[in-house]
């Protein structure tokens, strides 16, 4: 049986993990296969960053009590929104047809931002949210984005929720 983590253990761990998700998908899936990443996928790139670092401030503070709760909420709503935007985004895949055609509204706003200048091949929406162009073990990007929120929320809750180790 596998040894017990301690909650700022598992939270560096979901930190790190959601990180180096961001980083696949720019490093490989964009710089390597050339894939651009659609307005829906930047955003659930910022909700892996925001659950990320939230994640690793949290393991920085191992909290107790009241703040234990606080980093799960903070955690589940970056999760939530994340798992949303992802669901949405495989619900896109399967009825293209309920796609906008051309550039989108969340399209010109999120190229709009700061974020996009400053750092353009990370947040720089330029995709179509509707095309699969890449699936590992016949799962689209989108469908293992949800996946990968729905662990990570699930963890975060896990280290809430367990009775700390001795």
């Amino acid at each position: 049986m596998l040894p017990a983590m301690k909650a700022h253990h598992i939270h560096l761990t979901v930190g790190l993990g959601g990180l180096a998700l961001v980083a696949f998908a720019v490093f490989y899936l964009q710089q390597r296969l050339g894939l651009l990443p659609c307005p829906l996928c930047v955003m659930q790139r910022i909700a892996f960053i925001l659950f990320s670092l939230t994640a690793l401030v949290a393991a920085a503070h191992r909290p107790a009590g009241t703040a234990r709760w606080l980093y799960l909420g903070l955690l589940d709503l970056w999760a939530t929104l994340g798992a949303a935007i992802a669901g949405w985004q495989v619900y896109l895949t399967y009825h293209p047809q309920a796609a906008e055609c051309g550039i989108s509204p969340e399209e010109r706003f999120l190229n709009g931002l700061p974020l996009a200048k400053w750092w353009p091949a990370m947040f720089e929406a330029n995709g179509d949210c509707s095309k699969v162009d890449w699936t590992f073990l016949g799962l689209s990007v989108p469908e293992l984005s949800l996946i990968a929120f729905v662990l990570l929320s699930g963890i975060a809750i896990y280290a809430a929720v367990r009775r700390p180790s001795r």
